[in-house]
């Protein structure tokens, strides 16, 4: 929220975001979009939101294409500045964007490129654990590297990764950064100690995706590509009923339902840590057979 209301300071901001991403980026873009509106006293805003198909790069080729041609055509209007932001590991369906894709995207259409590295920050990327940008290749085509403490750091805040020109631009101009109590001590000591020990004990992460693939052969439908693996069950009351059937012998997979994810595509989440063992792989994969003997269908 912070870095897209501190962007949409500047006037004529289209901003392109997947239709998957998170509902920080989507709040954080209507924010932007309403702000702007507010500010110029008029009902119209000067920055504009263009939602793309999930991972459609030539649906979001069609809409940069669309409004680069209507200002051609209309030499009065200033050259619009172009925003993408996208989750790089998306949460409830546990697919990468495609970043590569994205890059080249940029590189013919000048757009700035911020990504939400969330859910990959510390599991992806073999070297350091920088995230998927690191895992594909593309770390240093990335403008902005957006992530949070609550996940594999096990804390709690946020952080932008960027050039000294935009932190100092966020740190004056980012309304949720600069009214915000800052972080209490002993939680960015926390941080920073999951940090070195992430860097140092390279062993977590390999173990972590040694789960991800055994999960992915035990459940015999193909090989799973990140942490997170969705089982789909469409209705809630089949979701909540697996959910409590996993409980009750021993595996807390939570139910995912509306207003998460659209009506009719309610799921049983997995999601690995370093913290699972194979005998915890072997035994979620064992209780959900019946699940998926009875329609659930698990997205690897």
């Amino acid at each position: 929220m912070a870095v897209l209301d501190s962007l949409a300071l500047a006037e004529d901001v289209d901003i392109y975001s997947d239709e998957l991403n998170h509902a920080s980026i989507v709040d954080g873009a209507r924010l932007a979009v309403r702000r702007r509106s507010h500010s110029n006293g008029s009902s119209n805003s000067s920055v504009k939101l263009h939602v793309y198909r999930h991972n459609d790069l030539g649906h979001l080729e069609e809409l940069l294409l669309q409004h680069d041609n209507n200002n051609n055509h209309n030499n009065n209007t200033k050259k619009r500045k172009k925003v993408l932001i996208t989750d790089s590991l998306f949460s409830m369906d546990g697919d990468y964007a495609d970043l590569q894709g994205l890059v080249a995207l940029k590189n013919r259409y000048g757009f700035l490129l911020a990504i939400d590295e969330a859910h990959a920050t510390l599991c992806c990327g073999k070297e350091r654990g920088a995230g998927a940008a690191e895992m594909f290749g593309v770390e240093h085509d990335i403008d902005l590297h957006i992530g949070t403490l609550s996940k594999a750091f096990g804390c709690m805040g946020g952080f932008v990764c960027c050039s000294n020109q935009w932190k100092h631009f966020f740190i004056n101009r980012g309304r949720a950064q600069v009214f915000s109590t800052a972080l209490p001590v002993p939680v960015v000591v926390a941080a920073q100690e999951a940090l070195a020990i992430s860097q140092r004990e390279g062993w977590r992460r390999e173990h972590l995706w040694r789960l991800i693939d055994r999960l992915g052969k035990e459940l015999g439908v193909g090989v799973a590509v990140s942490p997170i693996v969705p089982v789909m069950m469409g209705s809630e009351d089949k979701a909540l009923e697996a959910s409590r059937e996993l409980l009750r012998q021993g595996y807390h997979v939570p139910a995912i339902r509306p207003p998460t994810v659209p009506r009719g595509t309610c799921r049983l989440r997995i999601s690995l840590s370093a913290g699972h063992t194979m005998e915890d792989v072997v035994g979620v994969a064992r209780c959900l057979k019946p699940v998926m003997g009875s329609g659930g269908q698990p997205r690897l």
